[in-house]
C-alpha cells in the first residue's frame, strides 16, 4: 500500500516544475491604427499599438501582425522593446 502513494508524490513534483516554464510573460496592447501592408506578398499588416501593462505601459510602437486585424483589437506581445521598421514608399 505504501508503494502506491509513492508515484503520486513524484507526479505532483513534476507538475510543479512544469508550471514555471509552460507560458512566457505577455503584455496586452491595443491597436490604435493601421499603417499599411508589408511582406513579399502583402500578407503582413503594420499597426500602431499602445502597450497597456508592464514596464513600457502607455508607450505607442509599430508592430507587424499576420492575419486579419482592425483598430481596437488587442494583441498579447511577448516583448515590448523592439519596434518594427517604418514602411517606405516605392518610387515610381
Amino acid at each position: 500500500m505504501e508503494n502506491s502513494s509513492q508515484p503520486i508524490k513524484e507526479i505532483k513534483t513534476v507538475e510543479k516544475q512544469h508550471e514555471k516554464s509552460i507560458f512566457s510573460k505577455t503584455f496586452p496592447a491595443r491597436v490604435e491604427g493601421i499603417i499599411g501592408r508589408t511582406g513579399a506578398r502583402g500578407e503582413v499588416t503594420q499597426v500602431r499599438v499602445k502597450i497597456l501593462e508592464g514596464r513600457d505601459s502607455g508607450k505607442i510602437i509599430r508592430r507587424n501582425c499576420k492575419g486579419p486585424i482592425k483598430e481596437g483589437d488587442f494583441l498579447m506581445l511577448r516583448e515590448t522593446e523592439i519596434e518594427a521598421r517604418r514602411l517606405t514608399q516605392k518610387k515610381r
